[in-house]
């Protein structure tokens, strides 16, 4: 197991993202990842309405994402240069394991659409809190894929959908390192009248 959690706010206060180009396996197998979802889909969500989907890409799936990705960056940006493809292809083939949570907001609900949307965040968050529960790491990216709606379409996003982020999960390759935090004086008030 990664990490030592001695208490629940200790799972918390050490979690924290690996790079997903120096994950390595273990991946969680089928039925950890099936915990980490259902951690997932207990995000706060007004009005009950699950405005987030999940898409697991399997190994077996990762050249196909590849070749969906280059084929989006062809269309999307035809002049991009090799590095850029080959960006996308290292992309695709990181990380032991990948879900892509799409933020899917039901437009006709009277719940606000930001009210939606930071649900699909939370979920993501809780996502790798689940991940990192279970003594693996997680990294939340998106980058220009994230924004593509030819990548969003093939993903099975609806119109009106946007990819929340790319979670690559896995085994760090080497010990992960603390990076700066806020210092709480510079983010935290206390309101008075």
């Amino acid at each position: 197991m990664l990490n030592d959690i001695s208490s629940p706010i200790a799972l918390l206060t050490t979690r924290r993202s690996a790079k997903a180009r120096a994950m390595i396996a273990p991946g969680p197998d089928s039925a950890q990842l099936g915990q980490i979802l259902a951690a997932a889909a207990r995000t706060p969500d007004h009005g009950k309405l699950g405005p987030w989907r999940f898409v697991v890409v399997g190994a077996d799936h990762r050249v196909a994402l590849a070749d969906l990705l280059h084929s989006a960056l062809s269309a999307e940006k035809p002049d991009a240069p090799q590095a850029e493809h080959d960006a996308m292809d290292q992309f695709a083939h990181q990380a032991p394991s990948l879900v892509v949570v799409l933020s899917a907001p039901v437009t006709t609900s009277p719940v606000p659409l930001w009210e939606q949307q930071l649900s699909a965040g939370a979920a993501c968050m809780n996502l790798l809190a689940a991940t990192h529960a279970l003594g693996f790491t997680g990294c939340w990216l998106t980058g220009w894929a994230a924004y593509s709606d030819r990548v969003r379409a093939a993903l099975g996003g609806p119109e009106g959908s946007r990819i929340a982020g790319f979670l690559f999960l896995g085994t760090p390759g080497k010990p992960l390192e603390e990076r700066p935090r806020p210092d709480l004086a510079d983010v935290v008030s206390h309101w008075a009248p």
